[in-house]
């Protein structure tokens, strides 16, 4: 589709996405990232907010599918513990998992959005394939290379709060 790194909302954690505002963008399919957008890299285990807001989502007409660049068991044991559906291995930010979990719930673009915490491969996945662009802030840039990914983002994060609408819990 289009090559864009400037998310469609940019929001401080993906738990204050609800089902009402994904459901007024169309959304009934979203594809969540899972290293530093569901949990840190540095752990399996969600904090409450996480795993209630992840209970309150199944429980919505919104489907979830934790689409992941991973290659690590932890993805699928984490997402069977929690009844999540995954893709790993979805080579972000080229289309290949994108379109396996589309094509897997058989829905348009059009009525998907793709939430994580890295416009390289997220945002520009995302925007790619189609889909509507969710930027979350990072649980925790714990090292030097995640910090500096984040510095090199910073402008088009600048940008698209000018240019695009932040969405804000209510």
């Amino acid at each position: 589709m289009r090559f864009s790194l400037l998310p469609n909302f940019i929001t401080d954690a993906v738990t204050d996405l609800t089902p009402g505002f994904l459901q007024e963008q169309g959304v009934r399919l979203l594809m969540l990232d899972f290293d530093n957008t569901i949990v840190p890299y540095t752990t399996n285990h969600p904090t409450d907010e996480m795993a209630a807001w992840l209970s309150k989502m199944t429980e919505s007409s919104v489907r979830l599918c934790v689409v992941s660049n991973s290659h690590n068991d932890r993805v699928k044991i984490f997402c069977k513990n929690y009844g999540l559906d995954c893709i790993t291995h979805a080579k972000k930010p080229f289309s290949k998992g994108i379109k396996q979990c589309l094509e897997r719930y058989q829905m348009p673009p059009r009525a998907c959005a793709l939430a994580g915490d890295q416009i390289y491969t997220d945002v520009l996945g995302a925007n790619c394939a189609g889909v509507k662009s969710i930027l979350a802030k990072a649980i925790d840039n714990h090292n030097f290379w995640l910090k500096a990914r984040h510095v090199l983002e910073l402008p088009f994060i600048f940008l698209a709060r000018k240019r695009r609408i932040r969405y804000e819990k209510s």
